[in-house]
């Protein structure tokens, strides 16, 4: 499930001819997914704007070719919801999203954390990975971890970028059991 690059063109626009060439290489070396918008996508560079084309130039060339996971992430709820809606709108597989955080020092605890990926559980019929990057500065214990995906219906998938991922995999197993 690679992560696609976002190409710019040299003074600095979008490459929507090259974001339809990324794609199509992924799909021709046997992906299983493809994941946009991601921190590694460049989605901090991308204006609104920016986002929305990619998601919908990127949705309609893989035309179902292979599910696609649309990275939602943003500190304001009612943002993140309108995104979740419209990439499922448009036909992603799945949203991938990170816990709110407005920058250093300043984050949303396990209730906030909570409530923030609840809301848009119940927005959408798509499932959603929880990602856990230490870029958000948000601890994601184990016990929420397990919380979410007992009670938000459309928490599915975790992606454990956190330092010690096995570690953290193996005890979510022992704690979350089925």
């Amino acid at each position: 499930l690679p992560v696609a690059p976002t190409p710019f063109h040299a003074d600095g626009r979008v490459d929507v001819d090259g974001m339809r060439r990324v794609l199509d290489c992924m799909i021709d070396q046997g992906v299983d997914a493809i994941c946009i918008l991601a921190n590694y996508s460049e989605q901090f560079v991308l204006s609104d704007e920016e986002r929305a084309l990619l998601t919908r130039v990127s949705l309609e060339h893989v035309a179902g070719r292979k599910p696609v996971i649309v990275t939602i992430s943003h500190f304001s709820t009612d943002i993140v919801v309108e995104r979740a809606k419209s990439a499922q709108a448009l036909g992603a597989s799945m949203v991938m999203m990170m816990p709110p955080y407005h920058g250093t020092g300043l984050r949303a605890g396990d209730e906030g954390v909570f409530e923030h990926f609840g809301a848009v559980s119940k927005a959408i019929a798509t499932p959603i990975m929880v990602q856990d990057a230490p870029l958000s500065g948000v601890t994601l214990s184990v016990p929420l971890l397990v919380r979410m995906a007992r009670e938000i219906e459309q928490v599915s998938y975790f992606k454990l970028e956190c330092p010690f991922a096995a570690d953290k995999l193996a005890a979510l197993i022992a704690s979350g059991g089925e």
